[in-house]
């Protein structure tokens, strides 16, 4: 007989105009590591916030049943004292103060009614010691990795007694060997009776350590599959999630004949006078119109900071080498140059530098070449919502609004917005900084097929990406990076994942 430690039965949340969740049954049993997977929107956060008491009982319907007893969480702390506790993608710690304070905050250690300090970081230290995390607790958390800070994070819930870990996409910021050294670090605590709710994008994430995973699309449980009978495999997980068969996620596109170099790079170095150091170094590059040039390498290998340097972007940086785009030598002062010249720039870091959260879709869309729709200096209301709604079908964003707030949508959904932004530029060559970070498998598969049919119209893209698939699967030609050098160029038929870390670890 199945022991559950939690079932949550036929739940349902509104949103002014959305239903976020419609009668969802998720159950996990005790002990296990429980995979909730899905495409973006499809409600695994809102149901996980049903669940802490972010969202407060009376604001949904159906039962929350833990440990056999239904739960009415009007906060957060109520779930936590029972054992309960979520970490989100976005670290909730304090910067500015250390490892132990972070650990305890809210749950200070008391003496006689005064905070017990010591105590506290002795005790930091067994907490770490179980996390597999070595680091003096009074380090400030800002002197911290994001690997070693979400590993702060899961010792502040053991702090607090968890018996339920919720982990909301804990490695969508981590590099590859901090990524596994969570995975382990869940193996560890399942070892040790705690019970895990991951959500994440990464497949091979689920494949490796899910003993289930529970499929949600469009607010609803569509299944629950079991890796004891084999049923947790990639081509089954996506089937799932996207409601059809993706038989290969990177889709097909016709080979060409390439034009002409349309940027080209000699010598190019860039040096950063905050760092006091290059960031590129004679680096050697090109691209030709029609073609999707990817760039490889590992995190600080110096990718974004080339594409920055192309772009005008840091005002840090002192720039030597030669920068020829179209056949003539240039060198961009500021951005509006940049894009001026045909070249826009796509951020890896669409909620802090690529949009504005806290404005609608319409405007997003817009901001980048506002001076096309504003004759007299007055901005033509309805062009713009016919501009926004144009790419809004093209690019199928998922809104029942183009006055949405950016803020509100999907991670994926803000991505395409992200590009709209920019192919409203109306760019002949398109750099996109890691295009799918932190969006699920469909929507993946949408940037793609969108990436495709902007070459057929003749446009190229430099890809910077950290999934070595993403790069094999779409790029023409691919540079690879490391210590901010070009340490080799491969063709799409040469290159391999054993190739490009072999040159990335150079």
């Amino acid at each position: 007989m199945s022991d559950y430690i939690l079932e949550m039965n036929q739940i349902s949340k509104e949103f002014p105009g959305v239903k976020a969740l419609s009668n969802v049954n998720f159950k996990v049993e005790r002990g296990e590591i429980h995979f909730l997977v899905g495409e973006n929107g499809a409600g695994k956060s809102t149901l996980m916030k049903v669940l802490s008491g972010v969202y407060p009982f009376g604001t949904y319907s159906g039962d929350i049943v833990y440990n056999g007893e239904i739960q009415k969480y009007n906060k957060i702390s109520d779930s936590v004292d029972v054992g309960v506790v979520i970490i989100y993608q976005e670290l909730a710690l304090f910067p500015d103060l250390s490892v132990y304070e972070n650990i305890f905050a809210g749950n200070e250690i008391q003496k006689g009614g005064v905070l017990d300090w010591n105590k506290a970081i002795v005790e930091s230290k067994n907490l770490l010691n179980k996390v597999g995390l070595k680091v003096n607790p009074e380090i400030l958390i800002k002197e911290l990795g994001v690997g070693k800070q979400q590993l702060v994070e899961i010792a502040k819930a053991l702090s607090k007694e968890v018996k339920l870990l919720i982990l909301d996409e804990p490695t969508a910021a981590l590099n590859e060997d901090d990524s596994a050294n969570l995975l382990e670090l869940l193996l560890e605590l399942k070892k040790q009776g705690i019970t895990s709710i991951m959500i994440s994008h990464k497949l091979k994430e689920v494949i490796a350590i899910a003993d289930k995973a529970t499929v949600l699309r469009d607010g609803e449980t569509i299944c629950t599959l079991d890796a004891s009978k084999g049923e947790i495999t990639e081509t089954n997980i996506i089937k799932n999630m996207v409601g059809r068969e993706i038989e290969d996620i990177y889709p097909k596109r016709a080979k060409k004949v390439l034009g002409e170099n349309i940027l080209e790079l000699s010598n190019w170095t860039a040096y950063d006078s905050r760092l006091g150091r290059n960031v590129a170094t004679n680096v050697d590059l090109h691209v030709k119109k029609g073609e999707i040039v990817g760039i490889a390498g590992l995190m600080g290998s110096g990718r974004t900071e080339l594409a920055l340097s192309i772009f005008g972007n840091a005002e840090n940086y002192k720039v030597q080498g030669d920068l020829i785009v179209e056949g003539k030598k240039t060198h961009f002062k500021h951005t509006s140059e940049a894009i001026k010249a045909g070249i826009a720039y796509v951020t890896e870091d669409r909620k802090g530098d690529g949009l504005f959260l806290l404005q609608d879709i319409k405007s997003n869309i817009s901001i980048g070449n506002l001076k096309q729709i504003s004759p007299g200096g007055k901005v033509n209301e309805n062009e713009e919502m016919v501009i926004a709604q144009g790419y809004r079908e093209s690019l199928k964003i998922k809104t029942p609004s183009l006055q949405q707030l950016v803020g509100k949508l999907s991670g994926g959904n803000q991505q395409k917005v992200s590009l709209g932004k920019w192919l409203f530029v109306g760019p002949k060559l398109l750099i996109l900084d890691e295009p799918t970070r932190g969006i699920d498998v469909g929507a993946k598969f949408e940037i793609y097929t969108v990436m495709n049919e902007l070459i057929a119209q003749g446009m190229s893209i430099i890809m910077i990406s950290s999934e070595l698939g993403e790069v094999l699967g779409m790029s023409d030609r691919i540079y690879v990076m490391a210590e901010g050098e070009i340490k080799g160029e491969l063709s799409s038929e040469e290159a391999n994942q054993e190739k490009i870390m072999e040159l990335a670890t150079q």
